[in-house]
């Protein structure tokens, strides 16, 4: 959870490095807050419906997007960072099918040890401060 909170007190911090640990814990609980909210939205009837038939989903899973939608890309942004590539290349997953495998591929990579062209290694600053 500490992660989580590290990523969104970083709210539009495009500059810098996330490690992989930061990257992947804050999408585990993206995804489990997001699957939380569309629970609360069938829950509560919130649900959105278009010709009669929910969607399966409603205000709160809308208003929880919205509101990480920035971190979400910023993290993703440092993480790249962290193997020296620009945000740019985020792009990528624009290409159908294999932009977003190769996207992926890019977030699993290990960051590139010492400083790079975007900063320090946060993983090394991590072992001083421990």
């Amino acid at each position: 959870m500490q992660w989580y909170i590290k990523v969104l007190k970083q709210y539009a911090v495009f500059s810098g490095r996330a490690r992989r640990k930061e990257f992947w814990m804050y999408t585990l609980f993206t995804i489990i807050f997001t699957i939380l909210a569309m629970v609360l939205d069938n829950i509560l009837g919130l649900t959105i419906s278009i010709n009669g038939e929910s969607i399966g989903y409603g205000w709160m899973y809308i208003a929880y997007g919205l509101a990480t939608l920035v971190p979400n890309i910023s993290v993703a942004v440092r993480r790249l960072h962290d193997i020296n590539k620009s945000g740019w290349w985020m792009l990528i997953a624009l290409i159908p099918i294999l932009g977003s495998i190769w996207l992926l591929v890019l977030e699993v990579t290990e960051g590139d040890k010492g400083k790079n062209d975007y900063g320090p290694d946060p993983k090394a600053a991590e072992r001083k401060a421990a």
